[in-house]
């Protein structure tokens, strides 16, 4: 056998092995974690070391979702990660177009400005945000999250379609030109289309961003419970020594679950160009 075909048969065994162990210690925390949640807590008090439960119950999603209140934590996250990658979105589609395809003074500068804003920690920024917020009176309120949030992730999205955008063939962009149609018909007709995967990853960066960020969402929330994110109410649930490590997981589960789901349903979008058929530059 040729040392050729030999690395070949090799790598074709070894690939589906590799795949199924780095996939096995990326899903096993998730799987745990839920086998947990669906755990009565005596039966995890009797025999902590059984991965899987003797007997399932939702008693700990129920208690999770009405008693502890996450039913309006889920709402208020969804409002606030919605809006911001809504906003985000509408922000940065045009301002990442005119840093790729117009010229103007500054432009590379601008470029590299924006990314300077994560030089700065959150928490040199904290504080005078919850000064000024609470001089303005939106502290305790979710339109104040959204602002800062959109901030945070419109710099990174301008910077991420940016790049994108100049991988768009300008001969496409002529044509719709000669076509007749304007600029902001060009970027709705032609851009965007071409750009599918590109938005999908930054909404799903903008999205998790504001589903998941915790240290604005104390600072902001933590006098306001029924304006209290996800991320908020299981920090609660994790000091408090009264909740038992079932319903711990089962809130665990809730926050992590949307962000799955989110990023299989895009998955294709993600994985897949939608340039085909246009010229490849």
């Amino acid at each position: 056998m040729s040392r050729d075909r030999f690395e070949r048969a090799l790598l074709k065994v070894l690939k589906p092995l590799v795949i199924a162990f780095l996939f096995l210690i990326t899903a096993f925390p998730f799987l745990y974690m839920v086998m947990l949640s669906v755990r009565d807590i005596q039966e995890l008090i009797l025999d902590p070391g059984s991965l899987w439960p003797r007997a399932f119950t939702l008693d700990t999603y129920v208690n999770v979702l009405t008693k502890q209140g996450f039913l309006t934590f889920l709402r208020n996250s969804a409002i606030v990660a919605v809006a911001s990658v809504a906003v985000t979105l509408l922000i940065s589609i045009p301002g990442a177009y005119a840093v790729a395809r117009l010229r103007f003074f500054g432009r590379r500068q601008v470029h590299f400005l924006f990314l300077a804003v994560y030089l700065f920690p959150a928490i040199v920024l904290a504080i005078p945000l919850f000064v000024l917020f609470t001089m303005i009176g939106l502290r305790g309120s979710l339109i104040g999250l959204i602002l800062v949030y959109i901030a945070q992730t419109v710099p990174v999205t301008v910077y991420m379609l940016r790049n994108y955008f100049e991988t768009v063939p300008r001969s496409v962009e002529e044509a719709a030109a000669i076509d007749g149609c304007t600029r902001l018909s060009t970027i709705w007709r032609v851009v965007l289309p071409l750009s599918k995967p590109a938005l999908m990853a930054t909404g799903l960066y903008a999205f998790m961003i504001a589903w998941n960020e915790f240290l604005f969402a104390l600072l902001f929330l933590v006098e306001s419970r029924e304006s209290w994110t996800v991320s908020l109410g299981l920090s609660q649930l994790a000091g408090s020594i009264e909740i038992p490590t079932t319903v711990l997981m089962a809130g665990s589960v809730v926050l992590t679950l949307p962000i799955v789901i989110v990023f299989f349903a895009g998955e294709r979008l993600l994985t897949e160009g939608l340039t085909a058929g246009a010229e490849k530059g």
